[in-house]
């Protein structure tokens, strides 16, 4: 009774180690990574801007800057976009199209990776916009 005891209990600490080992290697930095930003940012804790661009007329077509979390809905083709300013929520739906595309940045992220990037667009392929303001 001892030794199956024993052998029931070294079967499942080796069976644990062997997956806490699998799942430990199928999981690159850059997996854990873009997992923690995604979660940051569904949290509203992550300061985006999203763009969306018509690519026939090379116009912004749509700016939002905030605390948001995006979701592509890619079977009914729109952008569900969720906002958070000052304790309140709000619901945008963009619809996207084949010459419609968009672009989400984030520019205020705190303690998910001690790296920086950069994000270069092709200036012939886009035209820069200048923000017009009005009263």
């Amino acid at each position: 009774m001892k030794n199956l005891k024993s052998k029931t209990l070294k079967t499942f600490g080796a069976t644990m180690l062997a997956t806490t080992l699998l799942a430990l290697s199928g999981c690159t930095e850059a997996d854990r990574v873009s997992t923690n930003l995604a979660q940051e940012s569904d949290n509203f804790n992550v300061v985006r801007k999203v763009t969306v661009l018509n690519a026939i007329t090379n116009d912004t077509m749509f700016e939002m800057t905030g605390k948001m979390s995006i979701k592509a809905d890619t079977a009914d083709k729109q952008l569900e976009i969720v906002v958070e300013d000052n304790g309140k929520y709000q619901k945008h739906i963009i619809g996207l199209s084949d010459n419609v595309s968009y672009v989400v940045q984030d520019l205020d992220v705190k303690d998910v990776d001690k790296y920086h990037y950069s994000i270069n667009f092709n200036p012939k392929m886009w035209v820069p916009v200048a923000p017009t303001y009005s009263d």
